[in-house]
C-alpha cells in the first residue's frame, strides 16, 4: 500500500550544540562546537583554539533550548509529534570529557527533559555523540585519532544507559559517522584540531588520524551496542549516516564507475562496518588511494562483528553529480561533485532532489535490509516575518511535501521505514556555516548572526500544515 504504517514515528531533530546554549551554565564544559565562531553564505566560520574576548560564538545562546525546552516540547506536542530527535551534549555530563564521575546537574537536566517529552506522549530518540565532543579532549588528547577516547566514550555510554532505563528506547551513536570520510569530518566528527587550521571550510587534512579515528568510532560503537543490550533488551541501537545520492554526470562508463566509487567509499564504507559487522572488500583500496595504515588492535575486528545496530538512520538534503573527468568536477553542494543541470537549488546551493530521497532509501534496504529512520531532511532557508506576524514558508512544505511522498513511493517499493524526523524543526544554528539566517524549523526563533534577539517563538505556516501531516499519517500533504 502507498502508506505510512501504523505506529509510524512523526517528528524532528535538533542537536544540543546547535539549539540548547546554556554552554556554561548547570556545570557544562567546552565543546568543540564552542570553540566556533559565526559565519555566513559568504565568510567561513572560524575555529578559534582559545575564546576570544569580543567574538561571536553562536552555540553559546544558540536558541537558550536550555531555558526554553518545556515550551517548545510542548509545541512539538501541538503538532502532533510522537518522537523527537535529540542529542545529549557529552561536555553537559563529563565536562572535561575524562572525568571520573558524571557531572549530576547534567544529568537532572536531560532527566527532566526526557520527563518533560514523555508527558506529552512522545518518544525520545537520543543521538550519544553530535559534532559535541568535550573540547579538552581535543585539546589533551587529540581527539578521536587517540584510542583513550574509546574508554572515555564508554564511560559516559554508561553513565546514560543506566540513568534513562525505562525511559529511552531508541539511541543513536554518532551523528553522521561517515562524515569523517571527508576532511571537514576531522574536526567535526573526530574533534581532531591539526596545527594551523582556522577556516572551518578549510581546515588542515591528515588522512591517517581521520581513518584512525574512525576505527576508533566503529570499536566505541560496537560496544556502545553491546553495553546497551546487556542493560536492557528494550534498547535499541541506530548508526547515522550522510546518505549522500551521486549521479554519473553522463553515462560515459568511466563516469558510471566513478559515481560508484564516491557510493562505496562515502554511503557503505561506515555502514557496512556497523550494520555487517565488518570492512567492506573494497576497504583496503579506500585506505591505499589515502596512503594510510590502519592500526587495528587484537579484538577489535571481533568486538566490531558482535556489535552491529538494529536499524540505520541517516540524513539526506541533496543529491549530486559526479565525473572521472577533474576538469568537469565543479563545487556541487556541501560535499562537493558537480551540480545537476536538471534539478533546482537552496539559496545555499543545495540541491533540491526528492526522487534522490527514494533512491537511497530502496539502495539502503536492498543491502542491509534492516529497518531504516529518516532522521535529518529539510530545506534552509531565509524566512521573513510580514507585517501581519505570519511567515508563509510554502517554499518549506513544498519541499517537505515532495520529499515525504518520495518516501511513500518506497515504501510501496517495500522499504520498512519507521520513521520521519526532519531536521531544526524549531530554529537554531547551522552547523556548516554558523548562521541563524538560515532557518528550517517550523517554529521560528527571533535569534539573530549579530546576536540579537529575544529568543521568542512563533510558528510558520508550515507548522499547522506538518500537524495535518502527522495528523493523518502522511495522507493530508
Amino acid at each position: 500500500m502507498n502508506t505510512f504504517p501504523k505506529g509510524f514515528l512523526w517528528g524532528g531533530a535538533t542537536a544540543a550544540n546547535q539549539c540548547e546554549g546554556g554552554y556554561r551554565e548547570g556545570g557544562k564544559g567546552l565543546s568543540i562546537s564552542d570553540i566556533c565562531t559565526g559565519g555566513s553564505r559568504t565568510q567561513a566560520k572560524r575555529i578559534t583554539p582559545e575564546l576570544e574576548e569580543g567574538t561571536f560564538y553562536p552555540s553559546h545562546e544558540a536558541v537558550d533550548m536550555y531555558h526554553h525546552y518545556k515550551e517548545d516540547i510542548a509545541m512539538f506536542a501541538e503538532m502532533g509529534f510522537n518522537v523527537y530527535r535529540f542529542s545529549i551534549a557529552w561536555s553537559r555530563i563529563f565536562p572535561n570529557g575524562d572525568d571520573c564521575e558524571p557531572n549530576e546537574e547534567g544529568l537532572k537536566f536531560y532527566d527532566s527533559m526526557i520527563d518533560e517529552c514523555l508527558k506529552h506522549n512522545i518518544e525520545p530518540l537520543i543521538t550519544i555523540s553530535h559534532y559535541e565532543l568535550p573540547y579538552n579532549l581535543t585539546k589533551e588528547y587529540g581527539g578521536w585519532a587517540n584510542r583513550k577516547l574509546i574508554d572515555f566514550f564508554m564511560n559516559y555510554c554508561t553513565a546514560i544507559f543506566k540513568r534513562y532505563k525505562g525511559k529511552v528506547k531508541y539511541w543513536l551513536t554518532f551523528n553522521e559517522i561517515n562524515g569523517a570520510m571527508g576532511k571537514l569530518g576531522g574536526f567535526l566528527s573526530l574533534g581532531i584540531l591539526n596545527e594551523g587550521t582556522k577556516d572551518f571550510m578549510n581546515q588542515e587534512d591528515d588522512p591517517q588520524k581521520r581513518f584512525q579515528g574512525l576505527h576508533h568510532q566503529f570499536v566505541a560503537s560496537a560496544k556502545a551496542v553491546q553495553l546497551a543490550h546487556e542493560l536492557d533488551s528494550n534498547y535499541q541501537v541506530g548508526n547515522m549516516i550522510i546518505y549522500a545520492t551521486t549521479y554519473p554526470l553522463t553515462c560515459k562508463p568511466e563516469d558510471a564507475i566513478a559515481a560508484q566509487k564516491q557510493n562505496q567509499n562515502f554511503n557503505y564504507y561506515c555502514t557496512d562496518v556497523q550494520v555487517k559487522g565488518q570492512y567492506p572488500t573494497f576497504a583496503q583500496r579506500v585506505w591505499d588511494d589515502n596512503n594510510v595504515k590502519i592500526d587495528i588492535a587484537d579484538g577489535d575486528l571481533e568486538t566490531i562483528k558482535n556489535g552491529t545496530v538494529d536499524f540505520i538512520s541517516f540524513s539526506y538534503y541533496m543529491s549530486s553529480c559526479t565525473s572521472a573527468d577533474p576538469a568537469k568536477q565543479g563545487e556541487g553542494n556541501l560535499l562537493g561533485g558537480t551540480p545537476n543541470p536538471y534539478l533546482e537549488a537552496s539559496e545555499w546551493g543545495w540541491q533540491i532532489d526528492p526522487q534522490g530521497l527514494r533512491y537511497a532509501l530502496i539502495d539502503l534496504y536492498d543491502r542491509y535490509r534492516v529497518p531504516l529512520m529518516v532522521v535529518e531532511n529539510g530545506l534552509g532557508a531565509i524566512d521573513k516575518i510580514e507585517e501581519d506576524g505570519s511567515i508563509n514558508d510554502d517554499y518549506r512544505i513544498d519541499y517537505l511535501r515532495k520529499h515525504i511522498e518520495a518516501m511513500k513511493e518506497a515504501i510501496q517499493d517495500g522499504v520498512d521505514l519507521r520513521a520521519f524526523t526532519p531536521w531544526g524543526c524549531i530554529d537554531l544554528v547551522s552547523a556548516s556555516t554558523g548562521e541563524m539566517a538560515k532557518r528550517y524549523g517550523f517554529i521560528y526563533v527571533e535569534k539573530y548572526d549579530d546576536g540579537s534577539g529575544d529568543f521568542a517563538r512563533r510558528k510558520k505556516k508550515s507548522f499547522d500544515w506538518y500537524k495535518e501531516v502527522i495528523a493523518s499519517n502522511g495522507e493530508k500533504l
